[in-house]
């Protein structure tokens, strides 16, 4: 048995090495399991990439992967898989917010019929936006790429090798990995435990960073958004049929009405916005199209670490 832990790393120089440390403690406990630690950092601009070096020179089962380029954290946990060569691999945050004390919990359903674990935090210890912006992302998975009510997204996961292989196919630009597993399997259990404080520091998932994560998973794995698109379109010409039936009938029965300047503008108004609000989202499609098209690559691997086979 061998365990891939894949840590994405940005702003975390205070906080790694203590992530790192409580790892190797917890893997103590069984000395019979195998494990490596592959740690990306995702062009982070402090110092983070010397405290990793350090950290893989006193133990060569810690490995490095440093991106040329941030690419955020689902492009970085991807290239951390590329390189997971463990039975089961487990996902988590570089902020000690993770509780590592609760693995063996985390792992426990792989064992008995499932293949993806995932934390189930009853409370969330993070501001009210971000908390609002978790909400709004469950929901939208759970409309577009049919998440179901019960099942519970957090950072905190651990997968069986075959899903992780599935997952690596995607090549394309704009990973979203709620939904690549969503698609790869549907035996996915949550396992309650509590989310702990930020070791240090504060997070830097800004509203910029969320609403591109966002958009990812709205336009990624499902093409609803468009055909709601194509309803709203057929609701309005219709809504402006009947409209302008009501209105010359009721002009021939009244000529004395004068045409009204505010509700000629009020339709007007609507209906141009609906058309640009649908051309937008067509837009976004077709962008993204072409920026698959030009094979953007996902990440940027400037160097590795400890990666050699001897050492795996």
């Amino acid at each position: 048995m061998r365990l891939s832990f894949v840590i994405p790393c940005y702003h975390s120089e205070l906080t790694i090495g203590s992530v790192v440390e409580e790892i190797c403690s917890k893997m103590s406990e069984k000395p019979d399991i195998d494990y490596e630690i592959i740690a990306v950092n995702d062009s982070s601009p402090d110092d983070v990439l010397t405290v990793l070096k350090e950290l893989a020179e006193k133990d060569k089962r810690v490995m490095v992967v440093d991106l040329a380029k941030n690419v955020g954290k689902h492009g970085a946990e991807m290239a951390g898989f590329s390189f997971a060569s463990g039975d089961f691999i487990v996902a988590l945050d570089d902020d000690g917010q993770c509780p590592m004390d609760k693995l063996w919990e985390l792992i426990e359903p792989l064992y008995n019929g499932y293949d993806i674990s995932i934390a189930k935090y009853p409370i969330k210890k993070q501001s009210a936006f971000k908390n609002f912006g978790s909400k709004m992302n469950a929901l939208m998975a759970q409309f577009l790429i049919e998440k179901p009510r019960s099942l519970y997204l957090s950072n905190f996961s651990a997968m069986k090798r075959f899903v992780v292989d599935e997952m690596k196919k995607y090549d394309k630009p704009y990973p979203y990995l709620d939904g690549l597993m969503l698609r790869t399997s549907s035996k996915i259990c949550n396992v309650d435990m509590e989310e702990r404080e930020r070791a240090a520091g504060v997070g830097h998932y800004t509203f910029k960073r969320s609403l591109k994560l966002w958009l990812n998973g709205f336009t990624a794995f499902s093409v609803k958004p468009l055909r709601i698109s194509a309803i709203l379109g057929l609701i309005c010409a219709f809504i402006g049929f009947v409209y302008g039936t009501v209105t010359i009938i009721n002009k021939l029965a009244h000529p004395e009405i004068q045409a009204g300047y505010s509700s000629t503008m009020a339709v007007l108004l609507f209906i141009g916005g609906m058309i640009m609000m649908m051309l937008g989202m067509v837009g976004e499609y077709i962008g993204r199209i072409y920026i698959c098209i030009n094979n953007s690559p996902q990440y940027v691997i400037r160097e590795t670490i400890n990666m050699d086979r001897e050492n795996r």
